[in-house]
């Protein structure tokens, strides 16, 4: 039987594993789809695919759709956000220069404390600080500015940041167009092994449970395929479950590390999925857990509140209105389309669609349809706590 083709665009990160592992492992085919993957080079250019129909859908950060929505970045197309792909899964380092001050000011690299961590590399930089991120309106961006607005507000408000495509950030690094970087992996770790880098942080040292990518679409293309795009969110909503099991790495890693995908060796590929890093070219490692999470924890879920949280900082850092970016930042993390999606596939889904972000200090029990949903520890490294507007809210 012939299956339909769905066009998706993606950047080769570990994070794009749902789209490819649902396309190799035939969880798309018992979905009677195709995906016709489509690697970008860039962010801007990935967003451009898919705003001007050249893919269906992406693999999209999960900052664009509610940019967009906020009218950020000269986007006039409406993008949602059907499902979150990853959480988590970004790193940040820095230089070799940075790296040799801070172990002479005796930082331990201890992969954790992000607020002592922050300290160490502020006192160790000389100028005020260049950072590589992909994008401008990136969870990366978001991150931090977070941390280092919560460490020293002048030093944050000093800071430079550039964009640079992912699988440029090592080149970045080594001719000293920054001086550090947040990246998704495994392109951190690629730093590391070309010499030119080490890394200081995970991302969730920062943020415990980021949303990271999200499976992103035109609204147009959703309202007149929903029969497609259901299926589609089926088919890598089961992707997320299968990465999520024990074993898994070995296989994915060997299938993201093909030629049309990531183009690198499995073995660097394997260290986000198992979160066990190589943080410098002594060899060092260190160990995080859910470093990327792709099912547990209902990872997959479009919360609100998460959304309400990106516009929250956005409308603060680009002088917007912060009660219109909320607006904005919920109406495209579609939660109804996702629910919808997954009637009758067994998936037991949150009885809400927006919580506290930050409340959660250990992993937790919800209300949801089946009981069996545990949301996991999600606070941020200040012990801040974001409340979202009541469901009931526009």
């Amino acid at each position: 039987m012939r299956r339909a083709a769905v066009s998706v665009g993606f950047i080769p990160l570990v994070d794009a594993a749902p789209l490819i592992v649902a396309q190799e492992m035939g969880f798309t085919a018992e979905e009677g789809i195709s995906l016709d993957l489509r690697r970008a080079p860039s962010w801007s250019s990935l967003r451009d695919m898919l705003c001007f129909g050249q893919v269906d859908a992406a693999h999209m950060l999960s900052t664009l759709p509610v940019a967009a929505a906020m009218g950020l970045g000269g986007v006039n197309t409406q993008i949602d956000a059907v499902s979150v792909l990853s959480v988590n899964g970004n790193v940040i380092g820095v230089n070799k220069d940075l790296e040799h001050r801070l172990r002479r000011n005796g930082y331990p690299f201890d992969f954790g404390d992000a607020r002592a961590a922050g300290r160490a590399l502020l006192q160790a930089s000389v100028n005020p600080l260049r950072i590589g991120v992909p994008f401008p309106f990136s969870m990366h961006a978001e991150l931090v500015h977070y941390w280092l607005s919560s460490v020293d507000k002048q030093a944050d408000a000093d800071l430079q940041i550039k964009t640079i495509p992912p699988a440029l950030m090592a080149e970045a690094i080594a001719s000293g167009e920054v001086d550090a970087f947040c990246v998704g992996e495994p392109w951190g770790s690629r730093t590391v092994e070309k010499g030119v880098g080490a890394l200081l942080l995970p991302g969730t040292a920062i943020w415990s449970f980021a949303p990271e990518k999200v499976l992103a679409v035109r609204r147009d293309w959703a309202e007149t395929e929903s029969s497609l795009l259901n299926r589609l969110i089926r088919a890598v909503w089961r992707a997320g479950r299968w990465l999520a099991q024990d074993g898994s790495n070995i296989l994915t890693a060997e299938l993201l590390s093909r030629k049309e995908y990531l183009d690198l060796s499995p073995e660097i590929i394997d260290r986000a999925l198992t979160g066990r890093l190589v943080i410098s070219g002594t060899g060092e490692e260190r160990e995080t857990k859910r470093f990327v999470e792709f099912a547990h924890g209902a990872a997959t879920f479009p919360w609100r509140s998460q959304a309400e949280w990106i516009g929250h900082h956005l409308a603060r850092r680009t002088g917007r209105d912060e009660t219109a970016a909320r607006i904005a930042a919920r109406s495209v993390y579609r939660s109804d389309i996702y629910r919808a999606a997954l009637e009758g596939s067994g998936a037991d889904l949150p009885g809400a669609s927006a919580k506290l972000e930050g409340a959660l200090e250990r992993d937790t029990p919800v209300a949801s349809g089946g009981g069996q949903v545990i949301l996991c520890r999600d606070q941020f490294f200040d012990g801040r706590v974001f409340e979202p507007w009541p469901d009931n809210r526009t």
